[in-house]
C-alpha cells in the first residue's frame, strides 16, 4: 500500500453516494472498493509522472543555466573581438595615411637626425611588438569566437529539448489531475487546502537541525498538494522534504529518486527511525518525513493537503529511509 491512501479511503467512505434504486438508465456509481482501486492507480501513476516532470524540469533549468553562461561568455568575447578589430583597423589606417610603414628600417635610416634615428629604432621595436601582440590577440579571440557561439547554440538546443520534455510530462499530469479531481469530488473527498495555512506547532521529540526541519514541515500543514510545488503556497512530496530540510541547513536534490540516490551513504533501518528521517515508498514514488512517536508529515497527492498521520497506517510497502 502506498503512503497516504488509507486516510483518503476513510474520506471516500464518508462521501460515497450510492445510486438510487431503479435508476436503470444511469451509470452505476463506483463501489467503495472500485473507487479506492481506481484512485490508487491514478495516484500511483501521478506519482511517477510528477517525478518525471520534476526531473525534466531540473534538467531544463540546468541546460538553460548552461546556455545563459555560455551565451554571456560569447557576448563578452564578441565585444573583445570587436575592440581588437577596431585597433587593427586603426593600425591599417595609420599605415595607409603615412604611406610607407613608418617603423620600417628604410624609413628610419633616411633621417638626417642621428638622435631621431636612435629614438625611431627604439620606437620601431615597441610598435612592432605591440602590433604583433594585437594581431595575435585578434586572431586568437576571433578563432575562439566560433567555438563560444557553437557551444552556446548547442546548450540552447539542449534546453529546448528539455523544455519540450517538461511540457510533455505537464500535459500528462494535467489529464491525471482532471481524473483525480473528478473522482474525488464525486465521492466528496476533495480538499483544496489553504495556501495561506499557518500549519500547526511541532511538539515532538526532535532536536538539533531535525527540530528545525519538523517545525517548518508542521507549519505547512493544511497547504495543498501541488505537483511540482516547492512552496510556499503548496508542495508535492519531494518539494516538501527539500524545503523542510533546507530549513534545517541541508540542501537536498529536487526529486524523490534523486533524494534516495543522494542518501546512498545515509541509509538507516526502518526499525531505528529518528525524527527528521526521510522514508521512501517501495516504488520511489513518494517520500515522507518521520516526525517521531510513530507520526509522519507529508504532502500526499492531488486533492489533499500537507498533513500529519500515523506511519502504521501505511502497511509495509516501504523501500527504506535516509538520515540527511
Amino acid at each position: 500500500m502506498r503512503f497516504g491512501r488509507v486516510p483518503v479511503a476513510a474520506g471516500l467512505a464518508l462521501g460515497l453516494v450510492l445510486s438510487p434504486i431503479g435508476a436503470a438508465t444511469a451509470d452505476p456509481k463506483p463501489t467503495l472498493r472500485q473507487a479506492k482501486a481506481k484512485l490508487e492507480k491514478l495516484n500511483d501513476k501521478a506519482d511517477k509522472v510528477v517525478d518525471r516532470f520534476n526531473t525534466a524540469t531540473e534538467r531544463y533549468k540546468k541546460a538553460k543555466s548552461s546556455y545563459t553562461k555560455l551565451n554571456d561568455s560569447y557576448k563578452r568575447k564578441l565585444a573583445t573581438v570587436a575592440d581588437l578589430r577596431s585597433q587593427v583597423i586603426d593600425m591599417a589606417v595609420d599605415s595607409y595615411k603615412y604611406g610607407a610603414d613608418l617603423t620600417s628600417l628604410p624609413g628610419l635610416i633616411s633621417t638626417d637626425n642621428p638622435q631621431a634615428l636612435l629614438t625611431g629604432l627604439t620606437l620601431a621595436g615597441q610598435v612592432s611588438k605591440e602590433r604583433a601582440e594585437k594581431l595575435a590577440a585578434f586572431d586568437r579571440e576571433n578563432r575562439g569566437l566560433k567555438v563560444e557561439r557553437d557551444n552556446a547554440q548547442k546548450a540552447l538546443e539542449a534546453a529546448d529539448r528539455e523544455r519540450d520534455g517538461v511540457e510533455k510530462e505537464r500535459s500528462e499530469i494535467m489529464k491525471l489531475i482532471t481524473e483525480q479531481k473528478k473522482l474525488l469530488r464525486k465521492l466528496g473527498a476533495y480538499n483544496p487546502g489553504n495556501p495561506n495555512s499557518v500549519g500547526i506547532k511541532y511538539t515532538g521529540p526532535a532536536s538539533g537541525n531535525a527540530a528545525a526541519v519538523l517545525r517548518f514541515a508542521f507549519a505547512q500543514v493544511g497547504k495543498p498538494y501541488i505537483y511540482g510545488g516547492t512552496g510556499p503556497g503548496g508542495y508535492d512530496c519531494s518539494g516538501l522534504t527539500q524545503a523542510s530540510w533546507r530549513a534545517g541547513g541541508v540542501s537536498l536534490p529536487r526529486t524523490t529518486w534523486q533524494q534516495w540516490a543522494w542518501g546512498a551513504n545515509r541509509r538507516v533501518s526502518l526499525d531505528d527511525l529518528q525524527p527528521g528521517d526521510l522514508i521512501f515508498s517501495s516504488s520511489l514514488g513518494h517520500v515522507v518525513i518521520y516526525a517521531g512517536n510513530g507520526d509522519i508529515v507529508h504532502a500526499p497527492q492531488t486533492g489533499d493537503v500537507v498533513k500529519v498521520v500515523k506511519l502504521s497506517s501505511y502497511g509495509n510497502s516501504l523501500l527504506g529511509a535516509i538520515r540527511p
